[in-house]
């Protein structure tokens, strides 16, 4: 599909693959070693990486929409979007032809940092195992998130593409999540019960949703609402009774449907999305982040908000 038309996803080769060996040899052997190394095995497939579940669901989606609207150019694009160098890119190729992966585009910067090309490329959603990388497209305003490996080997669905996404700091703003950290959980119920009308400004991945929705409306347009290959899903430490609402009015004043909704109260959200089994979840606080990934839940976190101060000071 053309840019302007498609929901362009930038994937890093990280992300995209298991490369943990050879990022070993960079760190310790510097490039030169890395590259020889990674020229000398082009023949040997690389392993899954975090990303590469999510990517075959984006394609399994993909081949549902062609088949529904042969001429429609409105469907996911996959752009590899790596700093390696371009000596590397036939062990990328033969390992992608390998899995029959559909990735056209690959961006190629040598070293160079990848995120001045993301705004080139039209980038809707940009994932990497570099959290400097994914910071710095974070605050260039692209939807972003860096990618952690599960704990355990799960099962994830071969005909439904599955994103579960955390709310405050990541569809929503932090404006919520700053008061939780500065006031306290009393007033933070108190204000989202006061300003339970008031629709919560936008966060990071609030256009990735979106994106979703759109796909979605297409197949219930076939009426095939029930068997659409997206499903989308919130899970929010929030509770229901004291400040689900304004959550879920946000949702309607954009337009946006999800299509669960789980208000965990404080509880832990590992547990629930074993149940949920996403093939990305979404969140910006890294203690969600490795709770998911202990019981086997592939995690990205967004790096947005004034949880990212507390992170940091801890």
């Amino acid at each position: 599909p053309k840019p302007q038309h498609a929901i362009t996803v930038a994937v890093s080769s990280r992300a995209l693959f298991d490369l943990v060996e050879e990022r070993r040899i960079f760190e310790e052997q510097g490039v030169e070693k890395y590259v020889e190394y990674q020229q000398n095995n082009e023949n040997v497939t690389l392993k899954p990486g975090p990303a590469f579940y999510f990517v075959k669901a984006l394609e399994h989606v993909n081949a549902r929409l062609l088949e529904l609207y042969p001429d429609d150019e409105e469907r996911f694009d996959i752009v590899l979007m790596t700093n390696n160098h371009a000596q590397v890119g036939v062990r990328l190729i033969n390992s992608i032809n390998h899995y029959g992966l559909t990735i056209e585009r690959f961006c190629m910067t040598g070293g160079k940092s990848p995120i001045g090309y993301l705004t080139a490329y039209l980038t809707n959603l940009y994932l990497s195992a570099d959290s400097e990388k994914v910071q710095e497209a974070i605050e260039a305003g692209i939807a972003s998130a860096t990618m952690f490996t599960a704990n355990k080997d799960v099962a994830y669905s071969d005909t439904q593409l599955r994103v579960a996404f955390d709310g405050d700091a990541v569809l929503f703003s932090d404006e919520s999540e700053q008061i939780v950290k500065e006031q306290g959980l009393d007033r933070f119920f108190e204000h989202e019960q006061l300003n339970e009308n008031k629709p919560l400004a936008q966060g990071p991945l609030k256009g990735f949703l979106e994106d979703l929705g759109k796909l979605q409306k297409k197949f219930y347009a076939k009426n095939e609402r029930l068997n659409c290959p997206i499903r989308t899903f919130l899970v929010t430490a929030r509770s229901a009774a004291s400040s689900g609402a304004r959550v879920l009015k946000t949702l309607r004043s954009w337009g946006l449907e999800i299509d669960e909704a789980l208000f965990l109260a404080g509880a832990p959200k590992g547990p629930i999305l074993v149940k949920i089994r996403p093939h990305i979840f979404f969140d910006d606080q890294m203690f969600h982040i490795e709770g998911a990934q202990k019981l086997g839940t592939i995690a990205a976190h967004v790096p947005y908000g004034v949880a990212q101060k507390y992170h940091k000071s801890a």
